[in-house]
């Protein structure tokens, strides 16, 4: 992806949050997704493309060094040497790099000239990094889970830690030495459940008494249900957080939150007795002031 800008593929400006920087890949990892995409060619470099712009931006020191050297960013440590050397630049962090004197073909030479680089370049080459999507429920990303995949002519079956979200990457053994390969996770949207970072969101029904006079709430979580204590007169949107329920912490213990999200039910179908009670209720309670 020489020349393009990360921060385009992304669609977020250049002094985005971390937080939006991973709001935005994952909206377009989702949208561009293979499995998502099946057969368009266009989605998938698409979906490549956007793996690469995140690799460098959600990583603090990358994303340094490509605000200050553009899309050269990887040879920073040479460019800074080479200035050291005689070779002094302006860096504009929002154009690339200026140079003062020569062009950028000056600092290679010289970089080139430099003895550890020349062994670096001496070395064999890497292999070029290999990345398969693998798309999971999120019971699956909740429990944990596994999948046989094919890679280089291999099936191998590959486990999926608890915890994944969308971006999070695998690596499994390459065929050859050097050979770096990757599975990029994606989790498909729930129909009840919405997840932020390791906690999750639901909405709970409630009838109008029970908000009232106090009650007992059924939430739905992923492991089963939980009963939820609703204290009186609980108005409507209120958000009650249930410690620990949410999703699994990758690679470490604990969990997320869960979130509950009270809807009030306005009752329907009224008896006369009950019209005549809230008639009382309104009497009672007077105008507004």
């Amino acid at each position: 992806m020489a020349g393009r800008d990360y921060y385009q593929v992304l669609g977020v400006n250049r002094n985005a949050s971390a937080k939006e920087i991973k709001q935005a890949y994952r909206r377009l990892a989702r949208k561009h997704h293979p499995d998502v995409n099946p057969g368009d060619k266009s989605a998938e470099a698409k979906f490549k493309e956007i793996n690469e712009a995140y690799e460098v931006l959600s990583n603090p020191e990358k994303r340094r060094k490509y605000d200050q050297f553009g899309a050269q960013w990887q040879y920073a440590d040479q460019f800074a040497k080479a200035g050291r050397q005689g070779q002094p630049f302006r860096d504009f962090s929002r154009g690339g790099v200026t140079f003062e004197f020569g062009d950028l073909s000056d600092v290679f030479d010289s970089i080139l000239r430099d003895s550890s680089f020349r062994q670096a370049r001496a070395r064999p080459k890497r292999r070029p990094r290999l990345e398969s999507p693998i798309e999971v429920s999120l019971e699956e990303a909740y429990h944990g889970t596994s999948r046989v995949v094919e890679i280089d002519g291999r099936r191998l079956e590959v486990k999926i830690p608890p915890g994944v979200d969308n971006g999070s990457k695998i690596r499994i053994p390459g065929k050859e030495a050097g050979e770096e390969v990757y599975l990029v996770i994606s989790v498909k949207p729930h129909q009840r459940f919405q997840r932020k970072d390791d906690d999750l969101y639901v909405d709970v029904s409630l009838p109008l008494a029970d908000a009232i006079l106090g009650g007992e709430a059924e939430v739905p979580a992923i492991k089963g249900k939980l009963a939820l204590k609703i204290p009186p007169e609980t108005q409507n949107g209120k958000v009650f957080r249930l410690a620990g329920q949410g999703m699994p912490h990758l690679n470490k213990s604990g969990k997320g939150d869960l979130l509950a999200k009270v809807h009030v039910v306005l009752p329907t179908n009224l008896s006369q007795r009950e019209k005549e009670l809230f008639r009382e209720l309104r009497a009672l309670r007077g105008p507004k002031a």
